[in-house]
């Protein structure tokens, strides 16, 4: 038998729970944001929270309010959430109730949740195979072996990238729990008409995962199968799934209430496994507890919580002045360092010039480490850009991933959190949409809504650009794309030189960089992209973000007779703008970007109001394209200075780059393009 003392607790915190679900909804006014709470889902919950040690990690969803309190939380911090108030001590009244995350002494650690259903699964995943790595290179020694918990609904599982967490974990053995509570119900759509099969039964086609089941409105049941759970990834550092079969006793949110779409059947059926009566039966039955020392605890429970939430509600709101806060962590790299151009050394393509950045993180620091498809031994990249690196470091810092891009993207951020420096590869711009969602969703806000706590440091290259036929698949451009996300940082070099710099600026710089590498350029196969070998700079080099760079000037005395423009541009365009200049010697000055967010507004501006005239060139397609976007800011900065309208010139506006190479150019910016429009504008 269990302690009796340890079910007196779980009973206690039930009723805390129910009596949090009363107060909440008999104050809907004042409970005005939308949330959850835990009703049904007790049991399973308090069992789990109940076992972990603070070197564990867990990512509790939406309803999981009782994992919460098991762990050790106060309602009114709680309640502090749920009324977006400023010393919510998660997300500072950013987030909606139960979205919590935390590094807190003597407690687990949570990283951001969001409130997009499954896509927890890959960043916390990516927790257990940082672990995972941290105990296999030697660079932690953990007293307690840590378990990573990811709970989630039975309804979630279906997501895809619930899938590609799971494979992950089975083929590397990962040390984590998926605990899912299926309570039959996804908002308005039941388990029968969602899915041909519940998670127990997904995970077995996943070989390599644990699986068992347990009545989750059972507490005892729930504490054994959850220490057998716990106990077994402990020691054995493998994955366990744990089905969970719990009632629904409350609204799906107090948005969505349940009398809108469930029958009185479905909630008496539901009603009949009420964790709270359960526990309270066997409390009497089995333990000798009486009725009135039950009701005892009934009713400091309500009045405890009373006490907690007149508390949350007198809390002072945000302050409209932070909000704006947090956004970034603060950068590493906010100076240009080290020797650009060391003497005596010969010039190396891009693609060297990057390998050789990561190849010197990964000799300087133990905890990063590079992956991605086919970025492993076997070839070292399809641009040959991880050439060796395996090699060199080995399977377990260099390996091959499989093509699962919202995997590679998203477990950067479980990753992060216990320390490791991940570098990643996407290996197409092209496919890089399969993992926006964990870029938009969960890399973006972590620091923001983490308050600062969860920022995510981390790289993703990006092969990009289209030349020599590439096709539609295999030369598109995404930097308009990117650049809406809010709270990640763009680089997009165009020569050796920078590409090094930036690489390493990224790794120090403290957040989420997407380094865009043009593959036209890589080599400087293209004909006019010589200029993108340069001299490879130290080790020690960095070229900070937000730092653009003049790559040709006009003379002055062109640009005192009117007779002069200026080009912004990045990547490819720095080529085609510098080869188009040639025909109008000393009139036209090129401004290389370098990074498109961080963007050097001050040289762009000033640059403009040198000259008069502005052409924005891109090779993206151009409407409603960042190029686009840039140059209406133009207009906006420097008006009273400019003697022409701002120009722009990008691809045709197709869905696709076409195979056909004679496609190819008709839809691209080229020289000859270029050094049209510079003619027609210097002559207007």
């Amino acid at each position: 038998m269990l302690p009796k003392e340890l079910l007196l607790k779980a009973y206690r915190l039930m009723m805390t729970a129910r009596a949090m679900a009363e107060i909440y909804d008999a104050n809907r006014q004042v409970c005005k944001y939308v949330h959850s709470t835990s009703r049904g889902h007790e049991a399973i919950q308090l069992a789990t929270a109940l076992q972990l040690q603070p070197c564990d990690w867990v990512s509790p969803y939406y309803r999981d309010e009782s994992i919460m309190l098991g762990m050790g939380y106060r309602p009114y911090e709680l309640m502090l959430q749920l009324l977006a108030k400023g010393p919510d001590p998660f997300t500072g009244g950013r987030e909606y109730y139960n979205h919590p995350n935390i590094r807190r002494e003597g407690f687990p650690g949570i990283i951001h949740q969001s409130s997009a259903t499954g896509m927890q699964v890959i960043p916390t995943t990516g927790i257990a195979q940082g672990i995972q790595y941290r105990e296999k290179q030697g660079l932690s020694k953990y007293p307690v072996p840590p378990v990573t918990v990811c709970s989630l609904g039975d309804g979630s599982v279906t997501e895809g990238e619930v899938s590609e967490a799971f494979q992950f974990a089975a083929l590397h053995q990962l040390p984590i729990i998926y605990l899912v509570q299926d309570n039959d119900w996804g908002i308005s759509v039941s388990s029968d008409e969602a899915r041909s099969n519940d998670a127990y039964e997904y995970a077995a086609g996943f070989k390599g995962i644990e699986r068992m089941r347990v009545d989750g409105s059972d507490f005892i049941a729930s504490y054994i199968a959850m220490e057998e759970a716990i106990q077994f990834v402990r020691e054995n550092r493998r994955p366990m799934l744990v089905h969970a079969k719990v009632p629904l006793l409350g609204h799906h949110t107090s948005g969505v209430r349940k009398e809108w779409y469930r029958t009185a059947e479905d909630l008496e059926k539901h009603g009949v496994d009420d964790p709270g009566p359960k526990l309270r039966k066997k409390l009497m039955a089995d333990y000798g507890i009486s009725k009135k020392e039950l009701a005892a605890i009934e009713q400091e429970t309500q009045t405890y919580v009373q006490a907690e939430f007149d508390s949350a509600v007198a809390a002072p709101e945000p302050d409209p002045a932070t909000v704006t806060d947090h956004v970034y962590a603060p950068s590493g790299a906010t100076t240009e360092k080290g020797v650009r151009c060391p003497e005596g050394r010969e010039k190396v393509v891009m693609v060297d010039a990057a390998l050789h950045a990561v190849e010197e993180l990964l000799q300087d620091h133990p905890e990063a480490l590079f992956y991605g498809q086919d970025v492993g031994r076997r070839l070292g990249g399809v641009f040959r850009e991880a050439a060796t690196l395996a090699d060199k470091f080995g399977d377990n810092r260099v390996f091959n991933t499989a093509i699962q891009e919202a995997y590679i993207i998203g477990s950067t951020v479980g990753m992060n959190a216990v320390g490791l420096k991940p570098i990643v590869e996407v290996q197409f711009a092209d496919y890089i949409y399969p993992g926006i969602n964990q870029l938009v969703t969960e890399i973006s806000k972590s620091c923001y809504l983490s308050c600062g706590k969860y920022p995510v440091s981390m790289i993703l290259r990006v092969p990009i650009g289209a030349y020599g036929g590439g096709g539609p698949y295999h030369s598109g451009s995404v930097e308009s794309t990117l650049a809406t996300i809010k709270g990640i940082k763009i680089a997009y070099p165009s020569n050796a030189a920078d590409i090094k710099g930036l690489i390493k600026a990224a790794f120090y710089d403290g957040n989420p960089v997407v380094m865009l590498e043009h593959k036209g350029l890589y080599w400087s196969k293209v004909p006019g992209t010589e200029e993108a070998k340069t001299v490879e700079p130290d080790r020690d080099y960095i070229v900070p973000f937000g730092k653009g760079n003049v790559v040709l000037r006009a003379n002055e005395e062109a640009i005192d007779n009117g007779e002069s423009l200026c080009i912004i541009t990045y990547g490819m365009g720095v080529h085609w703008a510098r080869n188009a200049a040639k025909q109008y010697p000393g009139q036209v000055e090129v401004v290389d970007l370098r990074t498109i967010y961080p963007l050097d507004e001050e040289l762009v501006y000033n640059t403009v109001r040198r000259h008069g005239k502005c052409i924005v060139l891109t090779e993206e397609q151009l409407r409603n394209s960042f190029c686009e976007a840039l140059a209406g800011r133009i207009a906006q900065n420097c008006f009273t200075s400019l003697d022409a309208p701002v120009q722009t010139i990008g691809a045709l506006d197709l869905p696709a780059v076409p195979m056909n190479m004679g496609l190819e150019a008709a839809m691209l910016p080229g020289t000859d393009k270029v050094a049209a429009r510079i003619g027609q504008l210097l002559a207007w």
